[in-house]
């Protein structure tokens, strides 16, 4: 293996961190990698690196993607949560991370608001990774980017429907579509939409609100939600079960898509509530590939980080 020269310290803490040009990369990365480990063929790229992963929300897929992903390329990982480390405590976030970063070679945060993470990352000597935010979700993003492709091919030039809330998943697929030169159609109940500013888009020319989901669907190459209410929003729970009543994504929203369009969640879903049973278990659903591949884009994504073009 001929390993580039060591990278400069590279963050990961929303998508619009790594240019298209590394995104075609990692993509490519990703199929090696997953190609791999369906032929049990050894991925020791980064044998003697320690990944640390705090969690400050809990999780399943992103810890075990992480977890497994990084034992299989021949790593260790150390486990932190709020309540079994000084994080949850009265030591400074920055503090934290200066003892931490010295010790392993990588940081994955799951935690609340975008802030603490560029908190974290700007006294980080390692690289840090966005395992989810109130505002950003880069990591799902990008596995779900990676399920489209092996599915369908490139996703320039097509269309992805969201419907839902405008939470950190809307942000990231408006930061991805700007990037990657795709078209997001926004549908989300009054006061529930996105916010151009908090995603960070310079402009509203790669994505359209519609009032109606169906409008929204009609067309599109790929449909895709989330849960109507995300972690720390439980309290609005009910007014968002009213709010949310016509942005179920059902059988009628899928056949206003194209015929061949996918279906993705990035779980856990609620079967009634965003999405109905017929559409995540039917045939045009890939959500447990979307699941799967969060591994391997994150193994592309924390050997780029570490060690650059390989």
């Amino acid at each position: 293996m001929n390993q580039a020269a060591k990278p400069k310290l590279q963050h990961y803490l929303q998508f619009s961190d790594l240019s298209a040009d590394d995104y075609a990369y990692l993509f490519m990365r990703a199929a090696l990698i997953k190609k791999k480990f369906k032929t049990y063929e050894k991925h020791h790229s980064l044998a003697d690196r320690t990944l640390a992963l705090i969690f400050e929300k809990a999780s399943t897929r992103t810890r075990v993607s992480f977890e497994a992903g990084m034992y299989q390329m021949g790593g260790s990982v150390v486990h932190l949560t709020t309540g079994d480390s000084q994080l949850g405590r009265a030591e400074p976030i920055e503090d934290s991370a200066k003892v931490i970063s010295r010790m392993v070679d990588l940081v994955m945060i799951r935690t609340f608001g975008q802030d603490k993470i560029e908190s974290f990352a700007e006294h980080s000597r390692v690289p840090v990774i966005n395992g989810l935010t109130n505002e950003f979700h880069p990591c799902q993003i990008l596995a779900d980017i990676f399920t489209y492709i092996e599915h369908r091919g490139s996703i320039q030039g097509k269309t992805v429907a969201w419907v839902g809330d405008g939470n950190n998943m809307a942000n990231t697929w408006l930061q991805a579509s700007e990037l990657l030169g795709f078209k997001v159609n926004v549908s989300t109940p009054t006061g529930y939409g996105v916010d151009q500013s908090i995603a960070g888009i310079r402009s509203s020319d790669s994505y359209q609100v519609f009032k109606d989901p169906m409008q929204a669907c009609r067309g599109a190459d790929l449909v895709t939600t989330d849960v109507w209410t995300s972690m720390g929003y439980e309290a609005e729970n009910e007014a968002r079960r009213k709010a949310f009543a016509e942005w179920r994504v059902d059988a009628d929203m899928m056949r206003a898509a194209k015929p061949d369009a996918l279906f993705m969640h990035c779980l856990p879903a609620h079967r009634g509530e965003e999405v109905d049973a017929d559409v995540i278990d039917g045939p045009q659903s890939v959500v447990w590939d979307e699941a799967e591949n969060r591994m391997h884009a994150q193994k592309a994504l924390m050997e780029f980080l570490l060690l650059g073009r390989l």
